[in-house]
């Protein structure tokens, strides 16, 4: 099969869908691998890495005319221009937030597969854990950041000073996001608060954290009390392939003091929040009812050549079945065909079209 590896175009999006050594893979296999000229550069895998590994060098129209597209972001509004009927496409979506790319989708005949709602045998998310793990331990870091006056924090160190209390991190959800999220918070000192509503997410973290973390039922008044005296909360809720929980509506937000941080790790499902709205690595930041919010749609892209290494030894063996079997791989695998989200002009994944009827 011909597969395309793009150059992610997105703002700072610097990770690349798969490294040389995985690129190998695929040509050891009998596979035509071409990659888009630059699209590794940033991360330390320059052209002639590739080619060293039997991919050909290409542009932009190159790469997308391939079989199957395999990326790291979704189609950004330009790249969408390149796909055709039959084409498969493997990347990261999160359709739930953008119903006009589903749409885009679902015109030009494309099968998208979304590495967040491919599952194993266990009913975890593989592809969607390594960049949870990062973004999870970057959120307490950007937290800190936020909290600077700079940018319009209250000025608290998160750790706090001899004599000083340190700030106080609220995480919602422990998950994968969430348990990296309190490990690094608390390993910077903060006094760490982790709320879930599954008692046995909440043991195992106690498991992990012991008194250096507490941990609380989720509920909208356990929530309204912690965000009372929140420096930085974390929004670390999920449902996979869907629409991320609305947990802090504006009556609640209100709760939260002023110069304190919102990092929603959610947004590139919607957010948490109903003031997050989607930024970038260039304008991380912005103020909304006097409270920092943080909102990048690609967190990981910020440590873009551990992510890339992280997200190619996950994505690696079901790239390997795409390009073996094309479509007819999802018939073996029913974790791989979770993630399909669009076939044929129509939404493939149940819970993604409850999200978007109507939108």
């Amino acid at each position: 099969m011909r597969i395309g590896i793009p150059r992610e175009s997105k703002d700072n999006e610097y990770r690349v869908a798969l490294t040389p050594e995985g690129t190998h893979r695929l040509v050891e296999a009998g596979h035509a691998v071409m990659v888009e000229t630059g699209a590794g550069a940033a991360v330390g895998y320059p052209d002639p890495a590739y080619e060293a590994a039997g991919a050909m060098l290409t542009d932009a129209a190159g790469a997308w005319s391939s079989d199957l597209v395999v990326k790291v972001k979704e189609p950004q509004p330009d790249e969408c221009l390149h796909l055709r009927d039959g084409q498969l496409l493997f990347c990261y979506l999160h359709l739930a937030a953008a119903p006009h790319l589903a749409r885009d989708l679902m015109a030009r005949g494309v099968t998208a597969l979304a590495y967040e709602t491919v599952s194993d045998a266990a009913g975890r998310l593989p592809l969607l854990a390594p960049m949870s793990d990062i973004a999870g331990r970057l959120a307490p870091q950007m937290g800190a950041l936020g909290l600077h006056k700079t940018h319009g924090g209250n000025g608290k160190l998160i750790g706090g000073l001899a004599g000083v209390a340190p700030a106080h991190v609220v995480v919602i959800g422990a998950g994968m996001v969430g348990l990296g999220a309190a490990r690094v918070a608390a390993g910077l000192g903060a006094r760490v608060t982790l709320l879930d509503r599954q008692a046995d997410k909440l043991a195992h973290a106690e498991a992990l954290f012991g008194a250096r973390v507490a941990t609380h039922f989720s509920s909208p008044e356990a929530i309204m009390g912690c965000l009372a005296e929140a420096d930085i909360v974390i929004g670390a809720a999920q449902i996979p392939g869907r629409h991320a929980p609305r947990l802090i509506p504006l009556d609640l937000l209100h709760c939260m003091p002023q110069g304190s941080v919102l990092v929603d790790v959610a947004i590139d499902q919607g957010g948490v929040a109903e003031t997050s709205r989607p930024t970038t690595h260039s304008q991380p930041f912005y103020v909304a009812e006097g409270v920092v919010h943080y909102c990048v749609t690609n967190m990981p892209g910020a440590v873009a050549r551990t992510a890339t290494e992280a997200l190619t030894h996950a994505t690696l063996p079901y790239v390997l079945a795409l390009a073996e079997r094309g479509r007819a791989a999802l018939d073996d695998d029913a974790g791989l065909r979770a993630g399909l989200h669009v076939h044929a002009g129509r939404i493939a994944h149940a819970g993604l079209a409850q999200d978007l009827a109507g939108r």
